[in-house]
């Protein structure tokens, strides 16, 4: 169908018990293509296309936003895992 496609993805990757590898990472995505992502590692967007480094650029110059997005481990990943991860366990 014609029209245009856009999408965010937010994912919080860990494979240690006690959460201390976690990162939280968000692609934003135009038509499929995935313009650009914020890695809490790196601690900053990366554009990946030539419209996702204009973004980035944006994005980056309001640290309010970075440090947000920064403290999203602490604040969305590390709870829900923690919910998450003991009513896997409590199952098994």
């Amino acid at each position: 169908a014609d029209g245009y496609y856009q999408y965010q993805m937010d994912e919080c990757v860990y494979s240690t018990s006690d959460y201390s590898d976690m990162v939280y990472l968000l692609s934003l995505s135009f038509n499929k293509d995935v313009d650009v992502q914020f890695n809490s590692t790196v601690g900053k967007f990366v554009g990946l296309t030539e419209f996702g480094v204009k973004q980035a650029e944006y994005f980056n110059k309001n640290q309010a936003l970075v440090q947000g997005m920064k403290a999203s481990v602490d604040t969305a990943c590390r709870p829900n895992a923690q919910i998450l991860d003991s009513s896997v366990r409590d199952k098994a």
